[in-house]
């Protein structure tokens, strides 16, 4: 709401905003995004060959640092409730952990989570 000062007394008017969400294109699933952003056939190939080792090396990372979670749960003998408590989210997350549900984390929250138990994470930079 946006007011306007006239003299002592105060108008108020509402100012209505849209915005477009509308998807006017979708890249099919096994299709090449970079190709239909325009980039020429070779270049789209290499980006999308580049894009998916990324993801790859982000998907073994997150599975690693779940591994690490699982198996203090295991060495600890500690319930998923308990787990929840100690790494400060919710049972339900802590089952996501367990069954490895990568999509679902931050490589950022898992190294937190892993904080929580006194473990330390190293990233080198190669």
């Amino acid at each position: 709401m946006a007011r306007m000062a006239c003299g002592p007394i105060f108008l108020t008017r509402s100012i209505e905003m849209t915005i477009d969400t509308k998807s006017y294109h979708r890249t099919r699933a096994g299709a090449n995004v970079f190709l239909d952003l325009g980039f020429p056939p070779e270049e789209a190939k290499r980006l999308l060959a580049h894009a998916d080792a990324q993801i790859d090396e982000s998907i073994r990372l997150k599975q690693q640092l779940m591994d690490e979670i699982a198996e203090w749960m295991k060495e600890a003998s500690v319930t998923q409730a308990v787990a929840a408590e100690v790494l400060r989210v919710t049972r339900p997350r802590v089952s996501d952990v367990v069954n490895h549900k990568v999509e679902k984390f931050t490589i950022d929250a898992l190294v937190s989570m892993l904080a929580r138990i006194g473990k330390q994470v190293r990233l080198a930079v190669q």
